[in-house]
């Protein structure tokens, strides 16, 4: 029966195709969030592409990309890293030594998908933080306590030698590594201090001694100088003393030689000089008025004096 009432069509909205297309759409926006087609991989980082979990062999830099929906983007942190570790460690004579050792460390970039791939994003406490210790320890082992107080430049040096090469194998540069703190146990300190002590000790009596030798060493090379010039005097004044006899002695000797010559010389001009008038005339002044008592000739004759006659 025919009532002539008639059906109100459906909205628009409602209609079939319209909710078909609705339900698509919100399909795609879904699947658009679920899956994006885009990355932007942000400043100081790497992005690392896996394709249902395969990692492939490029990354992204810094920027915007297209990348397959089914793709994973892995962000890698490029910049700086810094880790501190406390760690215990022995030295050659096994004292024990507790270190604090920092390390400034930073991933490859053009090696962070192997980094991911062979590690993980966790690489620092996977690979790092173990090696870090063992190469310490390691390096400790080389000295006994007391050099380890004078060698903290070296012993980061020396731990960084061995560390580097390994991490860089797996994609990441170590920059540098500084041991922060070496700490003893109380019992060696004290020892140490003791030992010290004692040292500067040893060297305050030693320089002491020193300086006394030093003082009776001078004195002595003093007495021995002063020997050596009195000794070197009075044989300057024994020499010059016989040279001044030899001269005198010369002199005397030529003197009295000078004297018998000039004494020959004269008798011989005297000789030459004598005449029989000049003998007559020398006994004249010299004849004292007396007459000889006695007169020569053959014979002796007496001289009559003349006033004892009378």
């Amino acid at each position: 029966m025919n009532t002539g009432y008639k059906k109100a069509p459906l909205p628009f909205y409602l209609r079939p195709p319209v909710l078909i297309a609705a339900a698509v759409l919100v399909l795609v926006i879904i699947f658009l969030v679920a899956f994006p087609p885009v990355v932007t991989v942000p400043t100081g980082h790497t992005g690392v592409v896996t394709t249902f979990g395969r990692v492939e062999d490029y990354v992204l830099t810094e920027g915007f990309h297209l990348k397959n929906p089914f793709q994973k983007v892995v962000m890698m942190d490029n910049r700086a890293q810094r880790q501190t570790i406390k760690m215990s460690a022995f030295s050659s004579d096994i004292q024990q030594v507790e270190v604090t050792c920092t390390i400034n460390y930073a991933i490859d970039q053009v090696n962070a998908q192997n980094l991911y791939k062979n590690v993980g994003e966790n690489y620092y406490y996977k690979k790092m933080e173990a090696r870090i210790k063992e190469c310490t320890k390691s390096v400790f082992t080389r000295y006994t306590a007391e050099n380890l107080m004078e060698v903290r430049n070296t012993l980061s040096t020396q731990i960084e030698e061995l560390l580097s090469p390994e991490m860089l194998e797996i994609g990441i540069r170590v920059e540098n590594i500084s041991i922060e703190d070496v700490d003893f146990t109380d019992a060696f300190t004290d020892a140490v201090e003791a030992k010290q002590v004692a040292l500067q000790k040893k060297l305050k009596t030693e320089t002491e001694q020193a300086e006394l030798v030093s003082v009776a060493e001078s004195t002595a090379q003093r007495d021995i100088i002063a020997a050596k010039a009195d000794a070197e005097k009075r044989a300057i004044l024994a020499e010059a003393e016989a040279e001044v006899k030899k001269i005198e002695a010369d002199a005397a000797a030529y003197a009295v030689k000078v004297q018998a010559e000039a004494e020959a010389d004269a008798n011989e001009l005297i000789s030459a000089s004598l005449t029989e008038a000049l003998i007559a005339y020398t006994e004249a002044n010299r004849w004292n008025g007396e007459l000889p008592q006695l007169v020569g000739g053959d014979t002796m004759l007496p001289i009559i004096n003349i006033d004892e006659a009378e």
